[in-house]
């Protein structure tokens, strides 16, 4: 151990193993002075459940749009599904109806609530979270849309950075989920391409049917326009859905599309589903519909494997 003489401050080293007591005292060799001095004490290691660790802050919400414009893909319903999926996985998620027909809206059994229009319209005081409907599932928040909206496209197209606005809407809430997926409509315009401008991810779901690479070639080619003009690293990947293993012509398509898109397609895949209808008929998520639903099942598998593309850094950008 080191002592230090408090008057001329001089240094000494002393064999600590030959201090029998906590405090003693000791003479300066230099300039004799006599002082206090205390053996240090040895230090604890503090057990690992009782350590303190630091507030780790919540990473920023993954944002991921479900967009394809062709209609009838199951667009709202992979949005929905997917959503319940990953809440049931732990995960904090908001679903955002970006559709002025608000399908996803009224699948969740909402009707004439605030919506985004309503959000962008408030005076800039009024938190975003007002806007935001808490659903009967635990870790779901929805922000709906309603009749306003139509009006977002009428006022804001081709307006000076209209494609940023969703993005701009959204930053107060990213650190409050996990997962933020928006459902948006065929149409290209406002909507989606603000949506795209916001992601990280897009989900294109298509259908086994002969016009099916035509759609995913569209939005894919939008997609890299996004990517050089607002949004560099916003990736996609291909969802198959309302499969149908029977028909042949399905089997011929899915063939077709994963050669064609190769590792840009999910693994997981939706088949068609009765139990999807009936849910819909009830306004619920189809694994709260019958949990040993087929494709209940099959959305927790894509759930599954969105997490495994956060954690391993996203996708890579398909082509």
């Amino acid at each position: 151990m080191i002592i230090v003489c408090e008057k001329c401050q001089s240094r000494f080293k002393l064999d600590e193993s030959r201090i029998k007591t906590e405090r003693f005292k000791a003479r300066c060799s230099r300039c004799h002075h006599v002082f206090a001095a205390t053996k240090p004490v040895s230090a604890q290691a503090i057990p690992m459940a009782d350590a303190p660790s630091p507030t780790e802050a919540r990473p920023p919400a993954k944002v991921i749009s479900i967009s394809n414009q062709k209609g009838g893909v199951a667009k709202t319903t992979t949005c929905l599904n997917l959503g319940i999926s990953l809440a049931l996985l732990g995960k904090r998620v908001l679903l955002i109806d970006f559709d002025v027909q608000s399908n996803l809206t009224i699948s969740l059994g909402y009707q004439n609530k605030l919506s985004f229009y309503d959000m962008l319209k408030a005076a800039p005081q009024v938190p975003p979270e007002r806007y935001l409907v808490e659903t009967a599932y635990d870790g779901l928040c929805l922000l709906p849309s309603n009749k306003n909206m139509v009006l977002l496209n009428k006022q804001y197209f081709g307006a000076p950075h209209y494609e940023y606005i969703l993005r701009d809407r959204l930053r107060p809430l990213l650190d409050q989920f996990d997962y933020i997926l928006i459902d948006t409509p065929p149409s290209i315009e406002f909507f989606t391409l603000n949506a795209l401008t916001t992601s990280d991810l897009v989900i294109i779901p298509t259908q086994c049917d002969y016009l099916s690479t035509h759609g995913v070639d569209q939005i894919l080619k939008l997609i890299d326009l996004v990517r050089q003009k607002t949004n560099p690293a916003v990736t996609a990947r291909v969802l198959i859905t309302l499969y149908d293993q029977r028909a042949t012509a399905s089997q011929v398509i899915y063939s077709k599309l994963q050669q064609i898109y190769r590792d840009q397609t999910f693994q997981a895949l939706i088949n068609t589903d009765d139990k999807l209808r009936e849910a819909q008929i009830m306004s619920m998520p189809v694994i709260h519909y019958d949990k040993g639903s087929r494709s209940g099942q099959q959305y927790m598998d894509l759930a599954q494997e969105v997490l495994q593309l956060a954690v391993h850094g996203g996708a890579e950008h398909a082509q």
